[in-house]
C-alpha cells in the first residue's frame, strides 16, 4: 500500500488580504471605540441619576418623619467624601380654603463630568393639629 502526499502551494494570507483587513480595522475600531466610551459614559451618569433619586426620597423622608416644618431653608451634604448634595426650602402656602399647608421642595444635586446635575421633588404638607381642630 502505497501513501500519496498532496503538497499545496496556497499557505497562509497575502499581503493584499493582510492590508484590506488591517483598512477595515482602521476604518471600524474607532467608530467601536467612540460607542463603547458614550455608553460607559451614560451608564456613569444613570448610576448617578438612580442615586439622587433615592438620596431625594430619603431627604424627603427625613423632613417627613419630623413632622410639620418650619418655614425655612436648609442644605447640606449625605456624608464625607460625596460629591451629592441636597437643598430644601419649606413655605407657607397662602389659600383662604386650606390653613397649616407648607410647600416642601427639595433639590439634589451633584458633579458629572464637569457638569452640575440635579433633581427636584416638591410635595404639600398640612399641620395634622390644625386639621384636628378643623374637624371637631
Amino acid at each position: 500500500m502505497t501513501k500519496r502526499v498532496i503538497f499545496s502551494h496556497e499557505e497562509g494570507f497575502t499581503l493584499a488580504e493582510i492590508i484590506v483587513t488591517i483598512a477595515i480595522m482602521a476604518a471600524i475600531l474607532p467608530a467601536l471605540l467612540k460607542v463603547f466610551s458614550e455608553t460607559t459614559r451614560n451608564v456613569a451618569l444613570s448610576d448617578n441619576r438612580i442615586t439622587a433619586v433615592y438620596l431625594l426620597k430619603f431627604q424627603m423622608a427625613e423632613i417627613e418623619r419630623n413632622g410639620f416644618p418650619e418655614v425655612g431653608q436648609g442644605s447640606g451634604e449625605f456624608g464625607e467624601g460625596t460629591n451629592f448634595s441636597w437643598e430644601s426650602v419649606i413655605e407657607d402656602v397662602q389659600s383662604e380654603e386650606v390653613i397649616g399647608l407648607r410647600k416642601i421642595g427639595v433639590t439634589v444635586t451633584w458633579e458629572h463630568l464637569g457638569k452640575v446635575k440635579s433633581i427636584s421633588m416638591h410635595t404639600y404638607m398640612a399641620d395634622r393639629e390644625i386639621q384636628q381642630q378643623q374637624n371637631q
